[in-house]
């Protein structure tokens, strides 16, 4: 399982670098639709949507992603795109782990599903116009997530939330945060060209980008806890499936889009 999960992580780094750095914009964003199909097909089953339904919502989730392409504008449609999942991640999904709600209304959920994916994929599709800056913010993603589980596995003591998520525990997030911090002061030294790496502005970014990862990482594991599975899906060999490796990307890459696109 180790062996698989590495050689995985490392298929996946490569893949994900050189496409990064190598396709044209559109081209990036093309590369993205089939992920966001694989995605949105996992939400459907963690949502217990019949065949038909599922079809139907990654189709919606599919068409509805390439009509928000087309129809940008400037700034208003991403605004109001990125506003929404902003305003689910800070207010409804923490509303959601913390009376841990059983929602199982599939039009609910379908609901829920296309915020967590759809921005998620516009933000990814956007900022690759700056695919150092990108690469950046993935990096605090992985730190974080990193940190929280090796410090977690090491240190760990007071669960997060042991109904939702028992490996995660508060000295984990410590230790995100901590060595979120350290990358911060390190990047934010090396490139001091990037005006969003500074003082109040940075800290806002890398601060929120590390926060509102954990927010997502719990948010997917307690759908899959409702839904009564260990992973979304089985298409990456020894990671699980595709929400497995972005959850936490689906709640920070928005954020982080709305901050560097639209208020910077």
């Amino acid at each position: 399982m180790l062996t698989a999960r590495l050689a995985t992580a490392v298929v996946l780094l490569a893949a994900c670098t050189t496409a990064l750095f190598v396709l044209p914009n559109k081209w990036w964003a093309v590369a993205l639709l089939p992920v966001l199909l694989a995605a949105s097909w996992e939400w459907s089953v963690l949502a217990g949507l019949t065949r038909t339904a599922r079809w139907a919502f990654a189709v919606i989730v599919l068409v509805s992603a390439l009509l928000l392409w087309l129809a940008r504008d400037g700034r208003h449609v991403d605004v109001v795109v990125y506003g929404m999942s902003c305003t689910f991640w800070v207010l409804l999904a923490p509303a959601w782990l913390a009376w841990r709600w059983q929602v199982r209304a599939p039009f609910a959920l379908g609901i829920a599903g296309w915020i967590v994916l759809v921005p998620t994929w516009l933000a990814l599709a956007q900022l690759q116009v700056d695919p150092a800056r990108l690469l950046a913010l993935f990096g605090i993603v992985w730190l974080a997530d990193t940190a929280a589980y090796l410090i977690g596995r090491a240190w760990g003591r007071r669960k997060l939330a042991s109904t939702i998520s028992p490996g995660k525990t508060w000295e984990g997030v410590a230790g995100a945060g901590v060595a979120v911090a350290v990358y911060y002061v390190a990047l934010s030294s090396i490139t001091p060209d990037w005006p969003w790496w500074n003082g109040l502005s940075g800290v806002a970014l890398f601060a929120g980008v590390a926060l509102m990862s954990v927010v997502g990482d719990l948010f997917e594991s307690w759908i899959k806890r409702q839904a009564g599975a260990k992973d979304s899906g089985t298409l990456l060999p020894g990671h699980g499936g595709i929400l497995d490796r972005v959850d936490s990307m689906t709640s920070s890459m928005p954020f982080a889009a709305l901050l560097l696109l639209y208020i910077g």
